[in-house]
């Protein structure tokens, strides 16, 4: 896996990315949360649950269907929480900041199998889950697999640390320059009173 820390890279990405407001601070908390969320497995192992089982490291929660069951949360913490929901602009609304955070938190719980599966080690990811249990690794694998926790303050945790750096944060940080290069934020509206 990339360290914890690095799976918090695609909603800061993508929240960087966006115009100004449009993913509140609560929504990008809560995309924040469920692209770490599905390394809570490790717990598994406390528990003796065999790291091939379905439920084991990297097993139902790295699955697609755990970051749909995420999105459906989304969706309905921003359509009944609160008379304003907590992802939405205040022009935007409520069906559209539903959608908005659904697809936002889809999008954020899904990137961490997918960066994981782009490791160098482990057993792959149960994307399939539950029609299926295969794990599936990245034709390509460039980012060094972390050492849990005991080992992550070690040579081989900078080792991962430079080769998130290299595979992930500068290629999301170059992706959002450009992204802001060809979509400049509109205009402040003048006042010409």
């Amino acid at each position: 896996m990339p360290s914890i820390i690095t799976h918090a890279a695609v909603p800061l990405a993508l929240w960087c990315a966006a115009d100004r407001g449009r993913i509140p601070p609560r929504l990008l908390g809560a995309g924040v949360i469920a692209a770490m969320l599905p390394d809570a497995d490790v717990l598994a192992f406390a528990l003796h649950i065999p790291y091939a089982d379905a439920f084991g490291h990297r097993g139902a929660s790295h699955s697609l269907l755990f970051a749909l069951v995420l999105a459906v949360l989304a969706a309905l913490s921003a359509f009944f929480g609160s008379r304003r929901p907590w992802s939405a602009p205040p022009c935007q609304p409520r069906l559209a900041s539903t959608v908005q955070a659904a697809a936002f938190v889809f999008v954020c719980a899904a990137s961490h199998p997918l960066l994981d599966a782009l490791t160098s080690g482990g057993l792959g990811v149960a994307l399939a889950w539950p029609w299926s249990e295969h794990r599936f690794f990245a034709p390509w694998r460039p980012i060094r697999v972390s050492p849990f926790a005991p080992q992550f303050f070690s040579a081989r945790g900078l080792a991962t640390l430079l080769s998130e750096l290299r595979w992930v944060w500068l290629p999301l940080a170059g992706a959002v320059i450009a992204w802001k290069l060809i979509h400049p934020a509109p205009a402040a509206p003048r006042d010409l009173s």
